[in-house]
């Protein structure tokens, strides 16, 4: 019954009649199918599912072959494998980066927007400081202070991403927060706390969602980019940005053919294209569908 009233209901139909949001649906659930079934797609070679198998140690690239589908990268890891079980790791670092960093910019610009005074201006001058620091740079030097594993840099990218959330948040709180059912709240007797969490918060989320939603592929970009510059996962760990970074030796490949080793770079620089691809079309998708000039 739930599910008929969900495909009678208007957002529904918009969302089914966006052929964006259909093409980003069906990406994002192919690489949910991808990291649910990880370990029937390609069975774990050892008690941590995350380290890559290795065929040997040579330190030239293998191609495609029957036993190695995706071809093998320096130092022989399976490609397959790594594409797999790096699916899991994508998911992982974008929903932890997006759940620390929400939790933080609802907080902090929740308790600026609704407070005001002095609270508003101490939260928004140490937002700005953030802000005024390029992302990417200064999640290389937090990763530098912490040490390179996913959890530094799931922390690092939180720690520089949060502050968009909080500046949107705090101007939807600012307007939210005069509306006439919360002074009719108030004058009810009702305390700030139930105030922010039953009235204005669930009125003000929305765009923050919709942003965050658009987030996550910039944020496994972000991760890649430093497991690229090796701040990122270890040596073996089964992430997209490390792949690309052990296929920098081989993108020229050799004088007599330099596409010889074109699996090392294009099948994880796909990978990552397509689950960004589809994490942005989502999000636009919702950001058209959700706003209320378009209903």
């Amino acid at each position: 019954m739930k599910f008929e009233n969900l495909k009678k209901s208007r957002t529904f139909k918009r969302f089914r009649k966006n052929k964006t949001s259909v093409i980003g649906a069906a990406l994002l659930l192919s690489f949910v199918f991808l990291a649910v079934f990880a370990p029937i797609v390609s069975p774990p070679a050892s008690s941590d599912s995350y380290l890559i198998p290795q065929a040997g140690y040579s330190q030239e690239p293998a191609p495609p072959s029957k036993e190695h589908i995706f071809g093998t990268t320096e130092q022989q890891y399976d490609l397959f494998y790594a594409i797999v079980w790096g699916t899991r790791t994508a998911f992982k670092i974008g929903v932890m980066v997006v759940f620390v960093s929400l939790l933080l910019g609802i907080t902090i610009g929740g308790l600026a927007g609704f407070y005001g005074g002095w609270i508003d201006e101490i939260t928004m001058r140490f937002t700005d400081i953030i802000l005024s620091f390029p992302g990417i740079v200064l999640a290389v030097v937090i990763v530098a202070m912490l040490g390179p594993g996913i959890e530094k840099v799931i922390i690092a990218i939180a720690a520089v991403s949060w502050p968009g959330y909080a500046r949107l948040l705090r101007g939807d709180v600012l307007t939210v927060k005069n509306f006439d059912f919360v002074a009719a709240s108030r004058t009810m007797g009702a305390g700030d706390f139930w105030i922010f969490i039953k009235h204005i918060l669930p009125n003000s989320i929305y765009p923050v969602i919709i942003v965050a939603s658009l987030d996550i592929g910039s944020i496994v970009l972000t991760a890649a980019a430093l497991s690229f510059l090796g701040l990122g996962s270890p040596a073996g760990y089964a992430d997209w940005g490390q792949i690309i970074a052990m296929s920098r030796n081989w993108i020229l490949g050799t004088s007599s053919n330099p596409f010889a080793y074109w699996h090392t770079l294009l099948i994880p620089g796909t990978a990552i294209f397509l689950f960004v691809l589809s994490w942005n079309l989502i999000g636009d998708a919702f950001r058209d569908i959700l706003d209320p000039r378009q209903q």
